[in-house]
């Protein structure tokens, strides 16, 4: 996977930090990759199967099924991490490996992880 990305600003920054893990991050059946996309309001867990191609399990603040968190936005990444964990077993996954998109290991990303540790989760 070769990105020209040009340009300057922390969109651009991002991408390519983004484009370098995942020369090395790979997601097979065994054991699937952990995707986390982060906006400025909502967070969005995804469990990948890079070799079929396939979306296994998705947890997001979006979703209907998701449910009110009182607190801030890490308390409910937190959330998100640990939904994502449930969401996983029931399908069969129990181990992954994480992919943090680009960003930092900090806050709400660091928290998506944390959660889905806590719901069982071997990352």
């Amino acid at each position: 996977m070769s990105v020209a990305i040009r340009g300057k600003g922390k969109t651009v920054a991002r991408m390519r930090r983004h484009a370098r893990l995942r020369k090395r991050i790979q997601g097979t059946s065994e054991r699937p990759r952990l995707v986390v996309t982060r906006s400025n309001r909502n967070m969005i867990a995804q469990i990948v199967d890079d070799t079929k191609g396939l979306t296994l399990v998705s947890a997001s603040t979006l979703a209907g099924d998701f449910p009110q968190v009182e607190g801030n936005k890490t308390d409910a990444a937190r959330k998100v991490g640990e939904l994502i964990a449930k969401k996983a077993k029931d399908a069969g996954i129990t181990s992954v490996v994480f992919d943090r998109g680009g960003n930092k290991y900090h806050g709400r990303v660091a928290a998506v992880a944390e959660g889905a540790r806590e719901g069982g989760l071997a990352l």
